[in-house]
């Protein structure tokens, strides 16, 4: 609490003594373990969205994460300090014995810090979750990927589970320079694949979402000239999340027959859907929504019945008016989807 500061007790020139004034206290920056309790630049994690219930989402996320963690990863390894203060006590050595102690220093940190941490995003019904030592987006596509085959609901208040493998500065500047490298390893000639841009800013109004997509997809392009542009049913989906000065960027596969990343309506339509019939060339078909047989092959793009409806977005979202196509998929400039609005501060600007 804010203490007041206090004046002399003895009027000067026969003045009344002044109010006591109080200064605010500074608010202690919070730090969980050794580690950053906000969202910033230089960090991997896992953002996701969930319905008016932070406090739940954080345990559903814990739950999952951990469960998962530990089926591709094991048991979450805890460092012993008994380990790390045994070993070469009897070394005289100076050089040595200084590396022993910045190597007690570095454990010590490292033993604080946890697996999955929950921080604070910056935006309502936004929780951001740091990994240390994990794969954001073969995690996620793992989590995604088990409850499409499965059919099992196990999250009730996540709506949608985004991997973020890097975070910077949201600048189109520091963006441009951060992609270059960051997209290399997906779009780098030898590697190549179809692609969409999938763009959303939460708390921010400096940036322009034309800008940032033109940007992006000239990277992608300058990269390898064989990077096409497919808004039906791409290999790869460059998500962008903005909130307030923070640009979370990451490249997930399957986002169109995941219902972008929405665990809720991957189990959904996991439920929902009918057993496909084989067709006369051995490959699935699919029934539409009116219960016609749809026989294109689904690895086309078109008629694509994995397409997500719009109603499965987070709640105050309303539904977009309709789509736009790349007409020419030899430029590498796609088009746009008309936006799609999340409360008074937040804009959905997608890409597909």
């Amino acid at each position: 609490m804010a203490a007041p500061v206090q004046q002399s007790s003895q009027p000067v020139g026969g003045k009344r003594k002044g109010k006591a004034q109080f200064l605010p206290a500074k608010r202690a920056r919070r730090f969980d373990a050794g580690g950053p309790r906000q969202l910033e630049p230089g960090l991997q994690g896992i953002l996701i969205t969930c319905n008016m219930n932070e406090r739940k989402c954080v345990e559903e996320a814990y739950s999952l994460l951990n469960e998962y963690g530990d089926d591709m990863y094991g048991p979450e390894k805890f460092i012993d300090k008994d380990q790390q203060q045994s070993g070469s006590e009897g070394e005289d050595d100076v050089e040595a014995a200084l590396k022993k102690e910045v190597g007690d220093i570095k454990a010590s940190t490292e033993m604080r810090l946890r697996r999955f941490q929950s921080m604070e995003s910056g935006a309502n019904n936004v929780v951001f979750i740091r990994t240390l030592g994990i794969e954001p987006e073969k995690l996620v596509h793992h989590i995604l990927q088990d409850m499409y085959k499965t059919k099992k609901k196990k999250t009730r208040v996540i709506l949608r589970m985004l991997p973020i493998s890097g975070t910077c500065k949201a600048f189109l500047e520091d963006m441009k320079k951060y992609a270059e490298t960051f997209l290399e390893p997906w779009f780098k000639a030898p590697n190549k694949g179809t692609f969409q841009i999938v763009y959303k800013s939460r708390n921010n109004s400096h940036m322009n979402r034309e800008e940032v997509i033109k940007e992006l997809a000239g990277i992608v392009g300058s990269l390898n000239s064989e990077n096409k542009v497919d808004l039906t049913n791409p290999e790869y989906t460059v998500v962008v999340e903005i909130i307030k000065a923070v640009c979370c960027l990451s490249v997930v596969k399957d986002y169109v027959l995941f219902r972008k990343y929405n665990l809720q309506e991957v189990v959904k339509s996991a439920k929902d859907s009918q057993p496909h019939p084989k067709l006369g060339n051995g490959k699935e078909s699919k029934l539409e929504p009116d219960g016609k047989l749809n026989q294109n092959d689904p690895s086309d793009g078109k008629n694509n019945p994995q397409v997500a409806p719009e109603s499965s977005e987070e709640p105050g979202q309303r539904k977009p008016r309709s789509e736009t196509q790349a007409g020419n998929e030899e430029e590498v400039k796609p088009e746009l989807e008309s936006q799609v609005s999340e409360g008074p501060t937040a804009k959905e600007n997608e890409l597909s």
